[in-house]
């Protein structure tokens, strides 16, 4: 970085580091589901919803970091290609929560083993140790930046 000037130094800002590897990290994993019909969105709330079976609409938009109206159009997609199920009305409120069909989990399967093939080639390099290392950095920043520190 040039010393006339106050700004960034890309070279070494870890923000900009953490956005060029989740960059990255994206198109590797778009390039691995793209040939499954699926998208990281798609993928993400299949996974959400094995892992946490009925949660609404809002609670999978804010688990795959998208907007509510989003989340609404790839449920309604997902459900007509009957990949997860929602009750015709809502038991209690407005929430109509989804559950995985049959299909959603075979679809889920043959995702995460692309998207496994795709983390394990990123931490290809990395020792176990390193592994941790960088689990623990990176919840302790995404705890800073939240307020959650201790």
């Amino acid at each position: 970085m040039s010393p006339d000037r106050d700004g960034i130094d890309l070279e070494t800002s870890l923000g900009y580091l953490l956005k060029e590897a989740a960059s990255a990290l994206r198109a590797a994993m778009d390039d691995a589901l793209r040939p499954l019909g699926m998208t990281i969105t798609h993928y993400s709330c299949l996974e959400l919803l094995a892992q946490r079976p009925g949660l609404s609409n809002s609670d999978l938009a804010r688990g795959a970091f998208v907007t509510r109206q989003s989340m609404n159009v790839l449920l309604q997609s997902l459900e007509a290609a009957g990949s997860v199920d929602r009750p015709p009305e809502a038991r209690v409120g407005r929430a109509l929560p989804a559950q995985l069909t049959e299909e959603g989990r075979r679809d889920l399967a043959r995702a995460t083993a692309a998207v496994r093939a795709v983390e394990r080639r990123m931490l290809d390099d990395l020792t176990v140790a390193e592994e941790d290392a960088a689990r623990r950095a990176l919840r302790a920043m995404v705890a800073s930046l939240r307020g959650d520190a201790a």
